[in-house]
């Protein structure tokens, strides 16, 4: 009897050890087969990719392939009037076609927006909006939190309107709020995209200290960018996943035709400054 209850206890014990073993190795985001219309033309074509938890991803296309609208489908804000189909599940949920309101916490997505300008009340405080978004937040909190992204030697940083900062100060404060959230996925769409090579780099900087804890979804038609901050590349072209490899792999070895000529095209562009992170360097 004794001996039964001790085999009882310990396959007990092994199940539960399985189950937590199995929840670490579930996808935070599991895309499958999403496809989605507009006006009834197709632009999402059976799209499917997952990403655990610490990886930083990017999502790379020139612009109008469908990667910002692959991102919007994720966060649940795609424009009005789209079909899709496929499944999106955040840690588990279920979230293909949900609004971010009627999602529940787990299912929820963090977001950076390409325009900072937008993303900001223009008519508000930055202090005002910051009170407004973290209510329960002491001042040592938030002061922190900018220093965290190099904001907090900013002379009357609260006093000051979303325009009264440079576009890769109102980036940055972005990010600092997506890391406020307490989603295990976050989403940026093309964040670097308006700003130059250095505040490139300063976003990048801030954007990896914002995953450490996160999966990561980098929407850029820069590789360059790509490059410094994502560990593995997802290329689309025309609304279809056409390769998907780590970023050493592809920039070293690209296989699909497009990806060997958009590796091609940054590698001639790039600085002299930027060419080691093109050449497989590993990030």
């Amino acid at each position: 009897m004794l001996s039964h209850i001790k085999w009882s206890m310990t396959m007990s014990g092994l199940k539960g050890m399985t189950a937590e073993k199995a929840k670490k190795c579930e996808p935070v985001l599991a895309v499958e087969g999403l496809t989605l219309w507009i006006a009834g033309e197709k632009r999402i074509s059976d799209v499917s990719f997952r990403i655990h938890a610490g990886e930083r991803v990017c999502l790379l296309g020139a612009s109008g392939c469908g990667k910002s609208l692959t991102a919007k489908t994720i966060t649940g804000t795609p424009p009005p009037g789209v079909r899709i189909s496929g499944s999106i599940r955040v840690n588990g949920v279920e979230v293909c076609g949900k609004h971010p309101v009627v999602r529940p916490q787990a299912g929820r997505v963090a977001t950076v927006f390409q325009d900072s300008s937008t993303a900001l009340n223009p008519l508000m405080t930055l202090g005002k909006q910051l009170r407004l978004a973290l209510p329960a937040a002491c001042d040592g909190e938030i002061t922190a939190m900018l220093e965290a992204v190099g904001l907090g030697d900013i002379p009357r940083f609260a006093a000051r309107y979303p325009a009264e900062l440079s576009g890769g100060q109102r980036q940055r404060l972005c990010i600092a709020l997506a890391m406020q959230s307490s989603s295990s996925l976050l989403v940026a769409d093309e964040p670097t995209t308006a700003l130059d090579v250095l505040t490139q780099q300063s976003v990048v900087d801030v954007m990896r200290k914002a995953s450490e804890a996160r999966a990561l979804l980098f929407i850029t038609h820069d590789i360059t960018v790509a490059a410094q901050l994502c560990q593995h590349a997802l290329v689309m072209e025309n609304g279809r996943l056409v390769e998907s490899a780590s970023m050493a792999q592809l920039l070293s070895q690209p296989q699909h035709p497009y990806t060997q000529r958009l590796v091609q095209a940054a590698k001639q562009a790039a600085l002299p400054s930027q060419i080691a992170s093109l050449c497989g360097v590993a990030v």
